[in-house]
């Protein structure tokens, strides 16, 4: 049975890899960079996948490791400007729920 991991053992062990494997964390303005090239592969396989694009000849449809890539390098922006992103994510969940607790209920556009 896979054993669970939190976002915080996530943080720890993005940062034990950047330390053993990968000498040093590239500086923040390059992780943005990096971040958004990732989100654009994240995205160009969505519009292959579910938009009206088609996939060109030999390109992988591998969704989950394009968004575990996205996830990697916010875990490394986190890491190196001091979020805990398990804190950031409980804050940002509280907030969503006060203020739309009763607007997408409420929205006739998603019913």
């Amino acid at each position: 049975m896979k054993k669970e991991i939190t976002i915080q053992e996530a943080q720890k062990q993005v940062d034990e890899w950047i330390h053993k494997y990968g000498v040093r964390y590239f500086s923040e303005l390059t992780n943005m960079a990096c971040l958004t090239e990732e989100v654009g592969e994240l995205a160009r396989i969505m519009a292959r996948k579910y938009g009206d694009q088609s996939f060109k000849e030999n390109e992988k449809c591998n969704l989950g490791d394009e968004m575990a890539d996205v996830l990697w390098v916010l875990i490394c922006l986190a890491n190196q400007t001091g979020i805990d992103l398990t804190e950031e994510f409980k804050k940002n969940m509280d907030k969503k729920t006060k203020r739309d607790n009763k607007r997408h209920l409420e929205n006739q556009k998603l019913q």
